[in-house]
């Protein structure tokens, strides 16, 4: 049972984790690299949008209430993380991150939506016809969350060392690494199935 519950969750954080599969990677800094250390309650609750919209969509997916093409979805996911390294670019010192409850916070929950639906296909392939889908799924879903923490204060880490040590404007590290980001997922974005 113990081995099992590691076995799922070290599935999840190796799905994120995944050096072949980075989208989820470039979305979470995309979503990350905004904020600060000081910012935590508030990149906490983005994350949590984020979570929360990808296993919403993980559950639908698994037991069949929801059904979108795989194309759709590999084009969906870099398409969201574009609009996301976008907004960065367009409101960078603006201060449009520390509005209450708004569209930051709708689209990050409705690009969870989005990202779960990949994941569900990778889940599929975990478990199978196993009828217990609900635990293996709480337990997959925790390795993502496990994955996402450590993503998280990495990219917060990076932009304290990169703004303290190296005098960065957190404006200029925002505009590069979101310009990074758009440059690795247009390639992803023109080669998706879609678009073939």
């Amino acid at each position: 049972m113990l081995e099992e519950l590691w076995f799922n969750v070290q599935y999840g954080i190796n799905h994120v984790l995944d050096i072949n599969a980075y989208d989820h990677v470039l979305y979470l800094i995309v979503l990350t690299v905004p904020f600060m250390f000081k910012d935590w309650k508030r990149v906490f609750l983005l994350v949590s949008m984020f979570t929360l919209g990808h296993t919403l969509s993980l559950i639908l997916a698994t037991y069949g209430a929801v059904k979108v093409s795989a194309d759709i979805v590999e084009f969906l996911i870099p398409a969201s993380i574009l609009i996301a390294a976008l907004f960065n670019v367009f409101t960078s010192g603006k201060g449009a991150q520390k509005e209450r409850i708004g569209l930051l916070f709708i689209t990050t929950l409705f690009f969870g939506l989005i990202h779960g639906l990949g994941f569900a296909r990778e889940f599929k392939l975990l478990v199978g016809g196993d009828d217990n889908k609900l635990l293996a799924l709480l337990e997959f879903a925790l390795g993502i969350e496990i994955a996402q923490i450590i993503i998280v204060f990495i990219v917060l880490f990076l932009g304290y060392i990169t703004q303290t040590v190296f005098r960065s404007t957190k404006r200029d590290w925002i505009m590069v690494v979101s310009a990074i980001v758009i440059g690795l997922v247009i390639p992803m974005i023109l080669n998706s199935p879609l678009l073939q």
